[in-house]
Protein backbone atom coordinates (compact mmCIF):
# COMPACT_ATOMS: atom_id res chain seq x y z
CA UNK A 1 0.00 0.00 0.00
CA UNK A 2 2.93 2.38 0.48
CA UNK A 3 3.25 2.92 -3.28
CA UNK A 4 -0.37 4.16 -3.34
CA UNK A 5 -0.31 6.53 -0.41
CA UNK A 6 3.31 7.68 -0.29
CA UNK A 7 5.34 8.45 2.82
CA UNK A 8 3.19 11.20 4.34
CA UNK A 9 0.17 12.65 2.53
CA UNK A 10 -0.03 15.48 5.04
CA UNK A 11 3.27 16.93 3.83
CA UNK A 12 4.11 15.49 0.41
CA UNK A 13 0.96 14.59 -1.53
CA UNK A 14 0.33 16.94 -4.48
CA UNK A 15 -3.39 16.22 -4.18
CA UNK A 16 -3.61 17.44 -0.59
CA UNK A 17 -5.02 20.92 0.01
CA UNK A 18 -2.94 22.67 2.65
CA UNK A 19 -2.92 26.37 3.53
CA UNK A 20 -1.03 26.24 6.83
CA UNK A 21 2.02 24.04 7.42
CA UNK A 22 2.70 22.25 10.72
CA UNK A 23 5.29 24.98 11.39
CA UNK A 24 2.67 27.71 11.06
CA UNK A 25 3.62 28.99 7.60
CA UNK A 26 0.87 30.17 5.24
CA UNK A 27 0.68 28.61 1.78
CA UNK A 28 -1.24 29.53 -1.36
CA UNK A 29 -3.37 27.07 -3.30
CA UNK A 30 -4.49 27.58 -6.92
CA UNK A 31 -8.09 26.54 -6.22
CA UNK A 32 -8.83 27.13 -2.55
CA UNK A 33 -8.36 30.33 -0.57
CA UNK A 34 -9.08 31.14 3.05
CA UNK A 35 -11.58 33.98 2.93
CA UNK A 36 -13.87 35.21 5.70
CA UNK A 37 -16.23 38.10 6.26
CA UNK A 38 -14.50 40.65 8.44
CA UNK A 39 -11.02 40.63 9.92
CA UNK A 40 -9.02 37.55 8.94
CA UNK A 41 -6.74 37.60 11.98
CA UNK A 42 -9.74 37.77 14.28
CA UNK A 43 -11.25 34.77 12.50
CA UNK A 44 -8.05 32.74 12.94
CA UNK A 45 -7.94 33.66 16.62
CA UNK A 46 -11.53 32.46 16.83
CA UNK A 47 -10.59 29.13 15.28
CA UNK A 48 -7.77 28.78 17.80
CA UNK A 49 -10.14 29.48 20.67
CA UNK A 50 -12.67 26.97 19.32
CA UNK A 51 -10.07 24.22 19.05
CA UNK A 52 -8.63 24.82 22.51
CA UNK A 53 -12.08 24.74 24.11
CA UNK A 54 -13.13 21.67 22.14
CA UNK A 55 -9.97 19.87 23.23
CA UNK A 56 -10.71 20.83 26.82
CA UNK A 57 -14.20 19.38 26.44
CA UNK A 58 -12.64 16.16 25.17
CA UNK A 59 -10.09 15.98 27.99
CA UNK A 60 -12.70 16.66 30.68
CA UNK A 61 -15.13 14.10 29.27
CA UNK A 62 -12.40 11.47 29.13
CA UNK A 63 -11.52 12.17 32.76
CA UNK A 64 -15.18 12.03 33.76
CA UNK A 65 -15.49 8.61 32.17
CA UNK A 66 -12.39 7.40 33.98
CA UNK A 67 -14.01 8.52 37.25
CA UNK A 68 -17.20 6.62 36.49
CA UNK A 69 -19.33 9.65 35.64
CA UNK A 70 -19.81 8.71 31.97
CA UNK A 71 -20.47 5.27 30.59
CA UNK A 72 -18.22 5.82 27.57
CA UNK A 73 -16.71 8.67 25.58
CA UNK A 74 -15.64 8.90 21.94
CA UNK A 75 -12.43 10.93 21.84
CA UNK A 76 -11.55 13.42 19.11
CA UNK A 77 -7.99 14.29 20.19
CA UNK A 78 -6.11 15.46 17.10
CA UNK A 79 -9.21 16.01 14.97
CA UNK A 80 -10.12 19.47 16.24
CA UNK A 81 -9.16 21.30 13.03
CA UNK A 82 -11.21 19.00 10.83
CA UNK A 83 -14.29 19.53 12.96
CA UNK A 84 -13.96 23.23 13.70
CA UNK A 85 -13.06 24.05 10.10
CA UNK A 86 -16.05 22.14 8.77
CA UNK A 87 -18.37 23.43 11.47
CA UNK A 88 -17.51 27.08 10.95
CA UNK A 89 -17.97 26.72 7.18
CA UNK A 90 -21.70 26.01 7.61
CA UNK A 91 -24.45 28.61 7.54
CA UNK A 92 -27.38 28.67 9.99
CA UNK A 93 -29.79 27.25 7.39
CA UNK A 94 -27.52 24.28 6.60
CA UNK A 95 -28.21 20.98 8.35
CA UNK A 96 -25.52 18.78 9.92
CA UNK A 97 -25.73 15.01 10.35
CA UNK A 98 -23.04 13.80 12.80
CA UNK A 99 -21.72 10.44 13.91
CA UNK A 100 -20.92 10.10 17.62
CA UNK A 101 -17.60 11.99 17.63
CA UNK A 102 -18.50 15.40 16.21
CA UNK A 103 -18.11 17.28 19.48
CA UNK A 104 -16.26 20.10 17.73
CA UNK A 105 -18.97 20.49 15.10
CA UNK A 106 -21.62 20.48 17.84
CA UNK A 107 -19.67 23.27 19.56
CA UNK A 108 -19.63 25.34 16.37
CA UNK A 109 -23.38 24.83 15.91
CA UNK A 110 -24.09 26.10 19.42
CA UNK A 111 -24.99 22.81 21.13
CA UNK A 112 -24.31 22.97 24.87
CA UNK A 113 -21.51 20.46 25.66
CA UNK A 114 -23.50 19.30 28.69
CA UNK A 115 -26.05 17.95 26.23
CA UNK A 116 -23.34 15.75 24.79
CA UNK A 117 -22.34 14.54 28.24
CA UNK A 118 -25.95 13.70 29.02
CA UNK A 119 -26.00 11.24 26.13
CA UNK A 120 -22.79 9.50 27.22
CA UNK A 121 -23.88 9.57 30.86
CA UNK A 122 -27.04 7.74 29.87
CA UNK A 123 -29.53 10.24 31.29
CA UNK A 124 -31.02 11.01 27.87
CA UNK A 125 -30.79 9.86 24.30
CA UNK A 126 -29.40 13.13 23.00
CA UNK A 127 -31.09 15.98 24.78
CA UNK A 128 -30.69 18.74 22.20
CA UNK A 129 -33.38 19.78 19.76
CA UNK A 130 -32.10 19.13 16.20
CA UNK A 131 -34.22 21.97 14.84
CA UNK A 132 -32.77 24.50 17.27
CA UNK A 133 -29.25 24.30 15.84
CA UNK A 134 -29.87 22.34 12.61
CA UNK A 135 -27.62 19.69 14.14
CA UNK A 136 -28.92 16.12 14.13
CA UNK A 137 -28.72 13.69 17.01
CA UNK A 138 -25.61 11.55 17.29
CA UNK A 139 -25.78 8.38 15.21
CA UNK A 140 -24.38 5.19 16.69
CA UNK A 141 -25.25 2.93 13.75
CA UNK A 142 -22.14 3.26 11.60
CA UNK A 143 -22.81 5.16 8.38
CA UNK A 144 -26.60 5.38 8.71
CA UNK A 145 -26.54 9.17 8.94
CA UNK A 146 -25.28 9.50 5.37
CA UNK A 147 -28.56 8.08 4.08
CA UNK A 148 -30.49 10.36 6.43
CA UNK A 149 -28.47 13.30 5.14
CA UNK A 150 -29.04 12.44 1.50
CA UNK A 151 -32.78 12.11 2.03
CA UNK A 152 -32.89 15.42 3.88
CA UNK A 153 -30.93 17.08 1.07
CA UNK A 154 -33.39 15.73 -1.50
CA UNK A 155 -36.16 17.24 0.62
CA UNK A 156 -34.40 20.61 0.50
CA UNK A 157 -34.51 20.45 -3.29
CA UNK A 158 -38.25 19.91 -3.21
CA UNK A 159 -38.71 22.68 -0.66
CA UNK A 160 -37.13 25.13 -3.10
CA UNK A 161 -34.18 26.18 -0.93
CA UNK A 162 -31.42 25.17 -3.37
CA UNK A 163 -30.11 27.22 -6.26
CA UNK A 164 -32.38 30.23 -5.77
CA UNK A 165 -29.53 32.72 -5.72
CA UNK A 166 -30.55 34.02 -2.31
CA UNK A 167 -27.62 33.47 0.10
CA UNK A 168 -29.94 33.76 3.09
CA UNK A 169 -32.20 31.04 1.71
CA UNK A 170 -30.08 28.53 -0.20
CA UNK A 171 -29.10 25.62 2.03
CA UNK A 172 -27.12 22.40 1.98
CA UNK A 173 -26.48 19.34 4.12
CA UNK A 174 -23.20 18.02 5.47
CA UNK A 175 -22.81 14.42 6.64
CA UNK A 176 -19.88 13.44 8.85
CA UNK A 177 -18.41 9.96 8.99
CA UNK A 178 -15.08 8.22 9.43
CA UNK A 179 -12.82 6.13 7.26
CA UNK A 180 -14.21 2.96 8.83
CA UNK A 181 -17.76 3.96 7.93
CA UNK A 182 -16.70 4.40 4.30
CA UNK A 183 -16.69 0.59 4.08
CA UNK A 184 -20.37 0.42 5.08
CA UNK A 185 -23.06 -0.24 2.51
CA UNK A 186 -25.15 2.67 3.76
CA UNK A 187 -22.44 5.15 2.84
CA UNK A 188 -22.03 3.83 -0.67
CA UNK A 189 -25.80 3.70 -1.17
CA UNK A 190 -26.02 7.33 -0.11
CA UNK A 191 -23.39 8.16 -2.74
CA UNK A 192 -25.57 6.50 -5.39
CA UNK A 193 -28.71 8.42 -4.43
CA UNK A 194 -26.89 11.73 -3.96
CA UNK A 195 -25.31 11.47 -7.40
CA UNK A 196 -28.50 10.31 -9.11
CA UNK A 197 -30.57 13.18 -7.72
CA UNK A 198 -27.75 15.76 -7.65
CA UNK A 199 -28.54 16.25 -3.97
CA UNK A 200 -27.06 19.27 -2.14
CA UNK A 201 -24.99 17.24 0.31
CA UNK A 202 -21.34 17.31 1.33
CA UNK A 203 -19.95 13.99 2.52
CA UNK A 204 -17.25 14.88 5.04
CA UNK A 205 -15.01 11.92 5.87
CA UNK A 206 -12.57 12.33 8.74
CA UNK A 207 -9.91 9.83 7.74
CA UNK A 208 -8.17 9.42 11.10
CA UNK A 209 -6.26 6.36 9.84
CA UNK A 210 -7.93 3.80 12.09
CA UNK A 211 -11.35 2.13 12.09
CA UNK A 212 -10.98 1.09 15.74
CA UNK A 213 -8.03 -1.32 15.29
CA UNK A 214 -8.21 -1.64 11.50
CA UNK A 215 -5.73 0.56 9.58
CA UNK A 216 -6.81 2.44 6.48
CA UNK A 217 -4.47 0.33 4.34
CA UNK A 218 -6.74 -2.68 4.89
CA UNK A 219 -9.89 -0.81 3.97
CA UNK A 220 -9.16 0.70 0.58
CA UNK A 221 -6.88 0.29 -2.43
CA UNK A 222 -7.09 3.96 -3.41
CA UNK A 223 -7.28 7.22 -1.44
CA UNK A 224 -10.80 7.65 -0.14
CA UNK A 225 -11.51 10.94 -1.92
CA UNK A 226 -11.04 9.23 -5.30
CA UNK A 227 -14.01 6.96 -4.64
CA UNK A 228 -16.27 9.87 -5.56
CA UNK A 229 -15.17 9.57 -9.19
CA UNK A 230 -16.93 6.23 -9.54
CA UNK A 231 -20.20 7.76 -8.42
CA UNK A 232 -19.93 10.80 -10.68
CA UNK A 233 -19.18 13.67 -8.33
CA UNK A 234 -15.98 15.41 -7.22
CA UNK A 235 -13.78 14.43 -4.31
CA UNK A 236 -11.03 16.40 -2.62
CA UNK A 237 -8.46 15.55 0.02
CA UNK A 238 -7.63 18.26 2.55
CA UNK A 239 -5.13 18.39 5.38
CA UNK A 240 -7.51 17.69 8.23
CA UNK A 241 -5.03 19.11 10.75
CA UNK A 242 -5.11 22.46 8.94
CA UNK A 243 -8.17 24.40 10.11
CA UNK A 244 -7.76 27.08 7.43
CA UNK A 245 -7.68 24.56 4.58
CA UNK A 246 -10.52 22.52 6.03
CA UNK A 247 -12.63 25.64 6.31
CA UNK A 248 -11.84 26.74 2.75
CA UNK A 249 -12.53 23.35 1.17
CA UNK A 250 -15.74 22.74 3.12
CA UNK A 251 -16.95 26.27 2.44
CA UNK A 252 -16.46 25.75 -1.31
CA UNK A 253 -18.16 22.33 -1.28
CA UNK A 254 -21.16 23.63 0.66
CA UNK A 255 -21.52 26.64 -1.61
CA UNK A 256 -21.44 24.37 -4.66
CA UNK A 257 -24.20 22.29 -3.11
CA UNK A 258 -26.31 25.33 -2.21
CA UNK A 259 -26.07 26.59 -5.79
CA UNK A 260 -27.37 23.27 -7.14
CA UNK A 261 -24.01 21.80 -8.14
CA UNK A 262 -24.62 18.55 -6.31
CA UNK A 263 -22.62 16.42 -3.88
CA UNK A 264 -18.92 16.51 -2.99
CA UNK A 265 -16.80 14.09 -1.00
CA UNK A 266 -14.28 15.80 1.28
CA UNK A 267 -11.63 13.56 2.81
CA UNK A 268 -10.06 15.31 5.80
CA UNK A 269 -6.76 13.52 6.21
CA UNK A 270 -6.11 13.62 9.93
CA UNK A 271 -5.15 11.33 12.81
CA UNK A 272 -6.82 10.03 15.96
CA UNK A 273 -4.16 10.69 18.59
CA UNK A 274 -6.34 9.26 21.34
CA UNK A 275 -8.29 6.05 21.61
CA UNK A 276 -11.29 5.13 19.49
CA UNK A 277 -13.38 5.33 22.65
CA UNK A 278 -12.54 5.08 26.33
CA UNK A 279 -13.06 1.29 26.10
CA UNK A 280 -10.25 1.00 23.55
CA UNK A 281 -6.51 0.44 24.10
CA UNK A 282 -4.73 1.70 20.95
CA UNK A 283 -1.31 0.60 22.24
CA UNK A 284 -2.32 -2.95 21.33
CA UNK A 285 -2.48 -2.29 17.60
CA UNK A 286 -0.45 0.80 16.66
CA UNK A 287 3.12 1.99 17.18
CA UNK A 288 3.98 4.82 19.53
CA UNK A 289 6.32 6.26 16.88
CA UNK A 290 3.31 6.83 14.64
CA UNK A 291 1.55 8.79 17.35
CA UNK A 292 4.65 10.86 18.07
CA UNK A 293 4.99 11.73 14.39
CA UNK A 294 1.45 13.03 14.25
CA UNK A 295 1.89 15.02 17.45
CA UNK A 296 4.28 17.19 15.44
CA UNK A 297 1.31 18.06 13.20
CA UNK A 298 -0.93 19.04 16.11
CA UNK A 299 -3.71 21.25 14.68
CA UNK A 300 -3.75 23.63 17.64
CA UNK A 301 0.01 24.07 17.81
CA UNK A 302 0.26 25.07 14.15
CA UNK A 303 -2.33 27.85 14.52
CA UNK A 304 -0.60 29.10 17.65
CA UNK A 305 2.70 29.11 15.76
CA UNK A 306 1.11 31.11 12.94
CA UNK A 307 -0.41 33.67 15.28
CA UNK A 308 2.84 34.12 17.20
CA UNK A 309 5.06 34.12 14.11
CA UNK A 310 3.08 36.95 12.55
CA UNK A 311 2.33 38.93 15.69
CA UNK A 312 -1.41 38.40 15.32
CA UNK A 313 -2.12 37.65 18.98
CA UNK A 314 -0.80 39.07 22.22
CA UNK A 315 0.24 36.87 25.13
CA UNK A 316 -2.86 38.06 26.96
CA UNK A 317 -5.01 36.42 24.28
CA UNK A 318 -3.52 32.98 24.89
CA UNK A 319 -3.85 33.45 28.64
CA UNK A 320 -7.49 34.46 28.28
CA UNK A 321 -8.27 31.40 26.18
CA UNK A 322 -6.61 29.17 28.75
CA UNK A 323 -8.61 30.83 31.53
CA UNK A 324 -11.79 30.27 29.53
CA UNK A 325 -10.84 26.62 29.05
CA UNK A 326 -10.38 26.23 32.80
CA UNK A 327 -13.81 27.71 33.35
CA UNK A 328 -15.35 25.37 30.78
CA UNK A 329 -13.71 22.40 32.48
CA UNK A 330 -15.11 23.40 35.86
CA UNK A 331 -18.59 23.88 34.40
CA UNK A 332 -18.51 20.49 32.72
CA UNK A 333 -17.36 18.68 35.85
CA UNK A 334 -20.03 20.26 38.03
CA UNK A 335 -22.73 20.16 35.39
CA UNK A 336 -22.21 16.52 34.49
CA UNK A 337 -22.61 15.36 38.08
CA UNK A 338 -25.70 17.53 38.50
CA UNK A 339 -27.53 16.11 35.47
CA UNK A 340 -30.80 14.65 36.75
CA UNK A 341 -31.67 11.00 36.27
CA UNK A 342 -34.44 10.51 33.73
CA UNK A 343 -37.98 9.46 34.53
CA UNK A 344 -38.08 5.78 33.43
CA UNK A 345 -41.57 6.27 32.01
CA UNK A 346 -40.18 8.91 29.63
CA UNK A 347 -38.90 5.94 27.61
CA UNK A 348 -42.32 5.88 25.96
CA UNK A 349 -42.31 9.55 24.97
CA UNK A 350 -41.49 10.80 21.48
CA UNK A 351 -41.76 7.35 19.91
CA UNK A 352 -44.91 8.05 17.90
CA UNK A 353 -46.57 11.31 16.95
CA UNK A 354 -49.76 9.79 18.35
CA UNK A 355 -49.24 7.05 20.93
CA UNK A 356 -51.04 3.79 19.98
CA UNK A 357 -53.39 2.27 22.54
CA UNK A 358 -51.17 -0.79 22.94
CA UNK A 359 -48.13 1.32 23.78
CA UNK A 360 -50.22 3.45 26.14
CA UNK A 361 -51.26 0.29 28.03
CA UNK A 362 -47.63 -0.83 28.24
CA UNK A 363 -46.64 2.57 29.62
CA UNK A 364 -49.38 2.48 32.24
CA UNK A 365 -48.48 -1.08 33.26
CA UNK A 366 -44.83 -0.08 33.58
CA UNK A 367 -45.76 2.94 35.69
CA UNK A 368 -47.77 0.64 38.01
CA UNK A 369 -44.83 -1.74 38.19
CA UNK A 370 -42.44 1.03 39.21
CA UNK A 371 -44.90 2.29 41.82
CA UNK A 372 -44.81 -1.11 43.48
CA UNK A 373 -41.23 -0.42 44.60
CA UNK A 374 -42.04 2.83 46.38
CA UNK A 375 -41.17 2.65 50.04
CA UNK A 376 -39.11 -0.53 49.59
CA UNK A 377 -35.70 -0.17 51.23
Amino acid sequence: MSELFGPSPSTTSPDLVQLLTPEGQRLEHPEYRFTVDGDEAEAVRGFYRDMVLVRRLDVEATALQRHGELGIWAQLLGQEAAQVGAGRATRPQDFVFPTYREHGVAWCRGVDPLRLLGLFRGVDQGGWDPEENNFGLYTIVIGAQTLHATGYAMGMQRDGVVGTGDPARDAAVIAHFGDGASSQGDVNESFVFAASYNAPVVFFCQNNQWAISEPIERQTRIPLYRRAEGFGFPGVRVDGNDVLATYAVTQAALQRAREGGGPTLVEAYTYRMGAHTTTDDPTRYRLSDEVETWKLRDPIARVEAYLRRNGLAEETFFAEVETEAEGLGARLRAGCKALPDPDPVALFDNVYAEMPDELRRQRDDYRTYLASFEGVA
